[in-house]
């Protein structure tokens, strides 16, 4: 029914044809893509509309990104797939993948008809007229600046702009409007938080009734009130702290990995992702969908609005 996008597919797919993958792991990454084509299966076949299905999909979450991690990344006989994860994007594309899927299984049949799209894509963050009095091109010179949104539920707008009343000679653009955007991280530190709540308040300059959020795996920074920003909220989607430096330190070769694997594979077994932390989420966007015009009834029995 949606037409989703696949970033974590074709991070996948951009690695086996990767020149500088080892070729000793080029097997290992075909079995990954065999089981990330069975892992979007499972998640596919999962109905239910409501959040009664979160604590399933979020479980095969966990499952399945402990694979990649443990027996794809951690495992191997080489150091490039660990040492390059974060260029490769193999971490937070599964969350990219993952969170469109939710939201759609969950909010199925109240999202159906809305014309929406759902995934990573570039969104609306300004408008400008790039012209001058000596300079006049068609259209004022319109311009649109974009950003690229890990997560965004947007929808198309199209814009046109003339100097004349009849538009002759007019200049189009198009873009997408944000209505909510997330940032998708492996490891939230002090520099993302701040990059963060720069494109959060692009996002809200130019949509007022938008929604920011920040979704990370792990907390790698002193935890600052998202309510000095324009981020709405920032979710730690396994409600723990990521790994200090001075075991990571220990995982940058292949001696080291086997060595000190037990340090590695424990914490991610004793803090899979939260449920509940998935569902604060999917609580947020609930919150949106909702009848957008106010009952004046509803309104003076409660006493606000």
């Amino acid at each position: 029914m949606f037409n989703l996008a696949q970033p974590h597919g074709d991070k996948l797919a951009a690695l086996l044809d990767n020149v500088k993958l080892p070729p000793t792991d080029k097997r290992r990454v075909n079995q990954a893509i065999e089981y990330y084509k069975k892992w979007l299966e499972t998640l596919k076949n999962i109905r239910g509309d409501d959040l009664k299905v979160v604590p399933e999909m979020v479980s095969h979450l966990t499952s399945y990104k402990r694979y990649i991690d443990v027996e794809l990344i951690f495992d191997s006989d080489n150091d490039f797939l660990y040492r390059q994860k974060g260029q490769l994007k193999l971490d937070n594309s599964i969350i990219e993948e993952f969170i469109p899927i939710l939201v759609t299984t969950v909010f199925a049949d109240s999202l159906k008809d809305k014309e929406l799209s759902f995934g990573p894509t570039q969104c609306f963050s300004s408008l400008r007229f790039e012209s001058s009095l000596k300079l006049s091109p068609k259209g004022g010179g319109i311009s649109i600046r974009a950003k690229d949104q890990d997560f965004a539920i947007s929808r198309k707008i199209f814009l046109k702009a003339s100097h004349n009343q009849d538009f002759k000679e007019t200049t189009s653009r198009e873009a997408n409007i944000a209505y909510v955007a997330a940032e998708c991280k492996t490891n939230l530190d002090k520099t993302m938080f701040q990059e963060g709540a720069a494109t959060a308040l692009d996002v809200k300059l130019s949509v007022p009734g938008a929604k920011y959020f920040l979704l990370c795996e792990w907390l790698d920074m002193s935890p600052i009130s998202s309510s000095l920003t324009a981020i709405d909220e920032i979710l730690i989607l396994r409600k723990a702290k990521r790994l200090s430096s001075n075991i990571r330190s220990a995982f940058s070769t292949v001696e080291g990995r086997k060595k000190n694997k037990d340090y590695f594979v424990n914490h991610l077994d004793n803090n899979p992702f939260a449920p509940e932390v998935f569902m604060r989420f999917l609580s947020e966007i609930e919150g949106m969908i909702g009848k957008d015009e106010l009952d004046e009834d509803d309104v003076l029995s409660r006493g606000y609005f």
